[in-house]
Parts: C-alpha cells; sequence; structure tokens
C-alpha cells in the first residue's frame, strides 16, 4: 500500500471525529467571537463593536467576582491535589478494603452536582442542617455557613472538593500504579521507611499524574458555576460570585451580547493562565 492510499486510509477514519469537532467545539467558538460583538436575540443581530466588552468590564461585582474565582480555583485545585495524592498512596497499599474504599470516594463524583448543591444547601442550614445539629451535641454553636459572607465560598469550595476528590485520586493510582515496583524494593533493602518512599519515589514519578490533576482542577475551578449558583446563586450580596455567575445574571436578563462577551473574558481568563501554568509544572516531570 502506497503512503498516499494509506494516509488517505488514515484520514477517513479521523474525519467523522473531525467535522464533530468542527461542528460542536470550533464552529460555536468562532460564533461566541462573533456575537460578542453584537446585540443580538434568536432573530436578528445588529453590530456594535467593543461595546459589549466594555459593559461587561464596568460591571461593578466583576471585579469581587474575579477575585472570588481565583479564591475559589486555587482553594479547591489545592486540597483536590493534596487530597487525591494522600487517598491514592493509601489505597494503593496492601489493604483489603481499598476496592470498596475507592468505590465509595469515587462515588459523589458521579452524582449530579444539582443534586449535591441541593444535598449540601439542606445540610448546612444554619438551624436545621445535619452539620451543626451535630456540633450542637459537641457544645458547639455552628456557624450559618452559607450565609456569612465570610466563610461562603470556603463552604461551596469544600463542597466541590467533597465531590471532586475522587477522580483526582483515580488520576493518581493510575499513575502510581505505573512506576516499577524495582525502586521500592531497592528502597526497602537500603531501609528506607514508608513515608521515606512516599517522598523520594512516589512523589516524584507520580509528577505526570500531578501536572494532570493540577490542570484540571485548576481550570475547573476557574470554570466553575453550577455548584456556587444551586448553593448560593452568589450570595449573600455578591460575595460568593464567580465570573461564570455574573455572565449567567447577564444572561437571565436578556442581554446575550453582553453575556457572550463575559464567556470571551472568561476563555481568555483560562487561558491566561491555564497555559503559564502548564509550562511551570511540566518543566520537572519525570519520564518513567
Amino acid at each position: 500500500m502506497s503512503k498516499s492510499v494509506q494516509s488517505l486510509y488514515t484520514y477517513t477514519f479521523l474525519l467523522p471525529a473531525g467535522v464533530i469537532y468542527a461542528l460542536f467545539f470550533l464552529a460555536p467558538t468562532f460564533l461566541s467571537f462573533f456575537y460578542s460583538l453584537t446585540i443580538w436575540t434568536l432573530s436578528e443581530w445588529r453590530f456594535t463593536g467593543l461595546d459589549n466588552f466594555a459593559i461587561f468590564l464596568s460591571e461593578p461585582s466583576l471585579v469581587i467576582g474575579f477575585r472570588n474565582t481565583l479564591v475559589y480555583a486555587t482553594v479547591s485545585a489545592s486540597l483536590k491535589v493534596v487530597l487525591g495524592f494522600l487517598l491514592a498512596a493509601f489505597l494503593t497499599s496492601e489493604l483489603r478494603t481499598k476496592g470498596f474504599l475507592r468505590s465509595l470516594i469515587y462515588f459523589p463524583n458521579i452524582v449530579s452536582t444539582i443534586a449535591v448543591g441541593i444535598m449540601f444547601s439542606s445540610f448546612l442550614h444554619p438551624s436545621k442542617g445535619i452539620v451543626n445539629v451535630l456540633l450542637a451535641l459537641i457544645g458547639i454553636d455552628g456557624p450559618d455557613w452559607l450565609g456569612n459572607p465570610s466563610i461562603a465560598l470556603l463552604s461551596v469550595a469544600l463542597v466541590d472538593v467533597w465531590k471532586g476528590v475522587g477522580i483526582a485520586m483515580v488520576i493518581f493510582i493510575a499513575g502510581i500504579q505505573a512506576i516499577d515496583r524495582q525502586y521500592y524494593e531497592a528502597a526497602r533493602i537500603d531501609g528506607a521507611s514508608s513515608f521515606d518512599a512516599l517522598r523520594h519515589i512516589t512523589l516524584p514519578l507520580s509528577r505526570s499524574s500531578m501536572n494532570t490533576v493540577i490542570m484540571l482542577a485548576f481550570i475547573g475551578g476557574l470554570r466553575s458555576f453550577d455548584l456556587i449558583w444551586v448553593m448560593t446563586k452568589g450570595g449573600p450580596g455578591f460575595t460568593t460570585d464567580l465570573v461564570a455567575s455574573i455572565i449567567y445574571k447577564q444572561f437571565q436578563g436578556g442581554f446575550y451580547g453582553i453575556a457572550t462577551a463575559g464567556n470571551v473574558i472568561l476563555f481568555l481568563i483560562v487561558s491566561a493562565f491555564a497555559i503559564p501554568l502548564y509550562r511551570i509544572i511540566t518543566k520537572k516531570e519525570v519520564d518513567l
């Protein structure tokens, strides 16, 4: 078979995936950039240039939303990385119930985010929620987890960690299990403790998995919307507003062009953080 025929044969199989990618990703992306420059409805549009961007950037709560987005992404991503790694290290040991525990920890990841938000909104109710009821049993007066501006954002971020740490754990488990066991055997012969093996073997040789978790968790945090909207709707006041929730409020108000401009800005924000972060964390990656 000639190279040209072989290439044509290969591209024939890639064509359906390429069409789907172009139709459902590339086309909406380019259309978003176009409609961000217009005032549009489902039936008509009018070109306005950069006015939508100027209006969105002048939104009074945008500074708060931008700050909250960074805090939310940093806190949730950091905890997912740390807890995911520790859980993976524990559940790759010689533990008889590790299969059950893996399933138990991963289970929240397959539950609807809306359902999780509603459930924890009930759990964190200031007077009737199970969390404050249990705290009252030991003499602690629990706070208003979602109504106190000082802790509301952190409360939602912790729920996000509870839901998403399972996928981080699974990625770390895959990375740890790919490490050659001879490294551990050599370390054990040299008298290394379990902590030494974790620090000097598991941690550096699972850096590739860690980079994946960091990128997924941080980008997910920057783009987060559904959990914060279900649990607080950006309140109290604007204290838990994220950039994505501000965009959604523009859609709710019928300002579709401004909301589309907000989506473009969010895309640029995510790219501005994700690209340098990727370059930084992959510099020290260890190849197995």
